[in-house]
């Protein structure tokens, strides 16, 4: 028997599920636009839940992310960034985190500084919002408070001992204890997912409130690997904080990390609730691009569906989430085949020097757009007029070294919606 494709006709597709896709949706359900958005599970898993705008600079990380932008339009005036003004990235950071705390997980409000945030390495990352699970970290780290950094047996991607190690020379406060996790006491390897859950049940955040306490010492707070619940982590932060009786906070463990699991989670629960019409954990099998509208065809476990849509924002990634894909001579755009900017030939990808701090051509590769965030096709004229994107698609960028990929994904998707917003009307 052959089931009939399900039809869905929306205003906009956004097509992936990584950050520069949940933010298109965010911003287009803002502006009361109807949308679609399809995607497989995307790289937002791999994320630590920081969001960056801009923190480096060749070899210089950046306290004032303002300030770098104005020397990254002088020197790279392609750069995604360096195409959307301050005002725009401030609004867009503004309504995105605002989005993510009405949604159920509270974020920093975005300011005029970086914060330094920790890392699993006990390293210091700088980023414009972080979660409030993690912001009493930031916090410890520029007061010298004395700290306490947990582990548990069994979890690995995170060393309580390698991060004070590390951080112990700029912060002599900390120390370092490991516990077994409650429930999980036979040594087998743990996962930061499966105890974050765990966590979500009271008498598991009571069980370890009290090994905590046991170890508290003369701890003015508690550092700890990300694991305080999948749903609502505000609310199990509060109430393990309160069994604890000092200020706790969240590292992210090493990806994939529960922050990003978070956020997917998130997401794709909240986002129907709002309208949003929401095909997740599947690919676009085709796209065809008419000049009146375009249709997506793509299959779930429940047969074929097809969305007719006016505009489409494309958001698909780069090489972990399949948006790119190299081969032994080139590189190319998964879906659509647009052109892709690059080195001329895969001798010219990377540099000689492994560390060369200008980091390796082919991670600027990607596509080109004009002002209006619409792809470009190899003679410079726009693919066609519907069709926009957003993210770390985009070329002349390289969001890991700069620590950029969030500003990009959330001021380009920005950009891209307040563009399409003004072709649909």
């Amino acid at each position: 028997m052959t089931t009939k494709p399900r039809v869905y006709q929306t205003q906009l597709a956004v097509i992936g599920s990584g950050l520069a896709g949940f933010a298109a949706a965010v911003f287009a359900l803002d502006k009361g636009i109807s949308t679609a958005q399809v995607g497989n599970t995307g790289a937002i898993a791999y994320t630590t839940g920081y969001l960056d705008l801009l923190g480096g600079c060749g070899e210089q990380l950046l306290e004032d992310p303002w300030e770098g932008l104005k020397q990254l339009r002088n020197d790279e005036p392609r750069h995604p960034l360096s195409r959307v003004s301050d005002g725009e990235i401030q609004e867009a950071f503004s309504l995105f985190t605002r989005a993510l705390s009405d949604m159920g997980i509270n974020y920093t409000k975005p300011g005029e500084r970086n914060l330094f945030a920790l890392s699993p390495a006990g390293t210091t990352k700088p980023t414009l919002s972080v979660p409030e699970t993690m912001i009493t970290g930031v916090t410890a780290k520029d007061s010298g408070a004395r700290t306490l950094i947990l582990d548990f047996v069994g979890l690995k991607g995170f060393s309580a001992l390698e991060l004070v190690s590390n951080l112990r020379k700029s912060w002599p406060g900390l120390t370092a204890k490991r516990l077994e996790f409650p429930g999980m006491t036979t040594g087998a390897q743990l996962y930061p997912e499966v105890m974050a859950r765990a966590l979500e049940v009271e008498s598991t955040r009571r069980q370890l409130a009290e090994m905590i306490r046991h170890e508290l010492g003369d701890a003015e707070c508690v550092g700890m690997p990300a694991i305080m619940g999948i749903h609502l982590p505000d609310r199990v932060h509060a109430d393990l904080q309160r069994m604890v009786g000092v200020p706790l906070f969240e590292i992210p463990t090493m990806p994939p990390a529960v922050p990003g699991i978070r956020l997917r989670e998130m997401f794709e629960q909240t986002f129907p609730a709002l309208g949003l019409i929401l095909v997740p954990q599947q690919k676009v099998k085709n796209v065809d691009l008419g000049e009146a509208g375009t249709v997506l065809s793509l299959k779930d476990s429940y047969g074929d569906v097809v969305i007719e849509t006016r505009a489409v924002l494309l958001a698909t990634g780069r090489f972990l989430s399949g948006g790119l894909h190299a081969d032994r001579f080139s590189i190319r755009e998964s879906l659509l085949g647009i052109p892709v900017t690059q080195p001329e030939d895969r001798a010219g990808w990377y540099r000689k020097d492994y560390f060369d701090h200008r980091g390796h051509p082919v991670n600027r590769a990607g596509i080109e757009v004009d002002e209006l965030f619409r792809p470009l096709d190899a003679s410079g004229v726009p693919i066609n007029e519907g069709l926009f994107a957003a993210g770390i698609l985009l070329a002349h960028q390289d969001w890991m070294r700069q620590r950029c990929g969030a500003g990009v994904a959330i001021a380009s998707a920005y950009k891209a919606v307040e563009a399409l917003s003004g072709y649909l009307s």
